[in-house]
């Protein structure tokens, strides 16, 4: 008898079960593998969702320096459309790509395309666009901004 319970013992602790006859059962080895698996399953959707988040904010950036540059020369083609007919256009693309070389110097892919426009109804503004670098492949962004304003004048009193 005593034999046998130590035989009973010895199987319980192969099979891993406590002394008691408890336990959790036998270990299986059946999920050995799978954290390895999982990762290379979800490392093309982290990398996706990283790189995503990145272009996102390249994109954002690069709208609100077209948006900066295109305000910036609208305020210059306001200021010049009235004073100086031949030049205010010149002038207004001169200080959007000041704008643009200054704040997003290496955000475009290429030329800015900085097109004045007016006077229509005394109204002049200028049109800002650039295409951004993508680094997530098949993806073509472009931003576009533009600012128009009436044209400054200086008017006498009485008239």
């Amino acid at each position: 008898m005593l034999n046998g319970r130590r035989v009973l013992r010895a199987v319980r602790r192969r099979l891993g079960l406590t002394a008691d006859g408890g336990g959790h059962g036998p270990r299986r080895g059946g999920d050995s593998g799978a954290s390895a698996i999982e990762f290379v399953m979800l490392t093309p959707v982290m990398f996706f969702l990283i790189f995503g988040a990145v272009q996102f904010a390249m994109f954002s950036f690069a709208q609100d320096v077209a948006k900066a540059a295109a305000q910036a020369g609208a305020r210059t083609a306001r200021a010049e459309a009235d004073a100086d007919p031949e030049n205010w256009r010149t002038d207004a693309q001169e200080k959007a790509q000041s704008y643009v070389t200054q704040l997003g110097s290496g955000m475009f892919d290429g030329k800015v395309r900085i097109t004045p426009f007016g006077p229509d109804d005394n109204v002049v503004g200028v049109r800002v666009t650039g295409k951004v670098p993508s680094i997530l492949p098949g993806i073509d962004l472009t931003v576009t901004a533009e600012s128009r304003g009436p044209v400054e004048r200086f008017v006498p009193d009485g008239g």
